[in-house]
């Protein structure tokens, strides 16, 4: 019989987080354990607090389903690409080394990814068929495309090229923070990016997380274009609930299909 809850951990650039997530319902079935992200983010030191992590959780036993997401492109288990944490990741073999110290398989993702994953697994893009692009609006803006529940990982589509920047340089949230803007303002840089991912992948859905998503009632209605657009529901627990998820459910190196 398969088990019913499975274990996520989130590593982010300040703190590395994780819990044991009911496979069902999407809910946290233990306490959320948070770690400060060790200082330099080098790989053997966020692999030792993550096996800190983990051993806090060990509630749901040794044989549990972990995932563990990451800031970076990952492919086949290789880190491709480092944000917030030391440059030594950037071609790394990162679940190779994970599964080394933690002892346990694992599956390694990245966090836009298992962010988006949990919103179609149990949140905003439930039951949504075709194609959903979740963007999280922070430092950068990251991004997810599932399309009738099959994720198509590592989709970069913050570092689009838009009137000759970066989109993310010009439309996270970092960007209205670092140019003062107000919400119109911000919002029409946000139209612009919209548009233009729109225009590329005619989406069903676009699902906008990250902590400003709970800002939602501010900016939403802002934000112009014809495809539904709607705030994330997990914030803050979506990359736990995503890789839980993701680790029970599939394997990178195959298609991950809904149960």
């Amino acid at each position: 019989m398969a088990s019913t809850t499975a274990i996520g951990i989130d590593i982010g650039g300040t703190g590395i987080k994780g819990g044991i997530v009911d496979l069902k319902t999407g809910e946290l079935v233990s306490d959320r354990v948070k770690l400060a992200t060790p200082k330099g983010g080098k790989p053997d030191d966020i692999v030792e607090t993550t096996r800190e992590v983990l051993d806090a959780l060990e509630g749901d036993g040794p044989d549990a389903q972990v995932g563990v997401c990451f800031p970076a492109i990952v492919k086949s288990g290789r880190t491709l690409s480092a944000a917030n944490v030391a440059k030594e990741w950037i071609g790394l073999e990162a679940e190779k080394l994970f599964e080394k110290v933690l002892g346990r398989n694992i599956l390694f993702v990245n966090d836009a990814d298992a962010a988006g994953y949990a919103e179609t697994e149990f949140g905003a893009a439930k039951d949504v068929d075709g194609l959903v692009i979740l963007t999280t609006l922070g430092t950068g803006i990251g991004s997810a495309l599932i399309y009738d529940g099959i994720l198509v990982p590592n989709a970069e589509l913050g570092h689009l090229e838009i009137d000759g920047h970066d989109a993310e340089s010009r439309a996270a949230y970092s960007a209205k923070e670092r140019d003062d803007l107000d919400w119109k303002q911000w919002c029409k840089r946000l139209t612009k990016y919209y548009r233009t991912v729109e225009f590329l992948f005619s989406p069903d859905l676009f699902v906008v997380g990250g902590g400003v998503s709970k800002n939602w009632d501010e900016f939403g209605d802002l934000i112009d274009i014809d495809t539904k657009i709607v705030p994330a529901v997990h914030r803050n627990n979506a990359g736990i609930l995503g890789a839980a998820a993701l680790a029970a459910r599939g394997h990178h190196k195959r298609p991950v299909t809904k149960a």
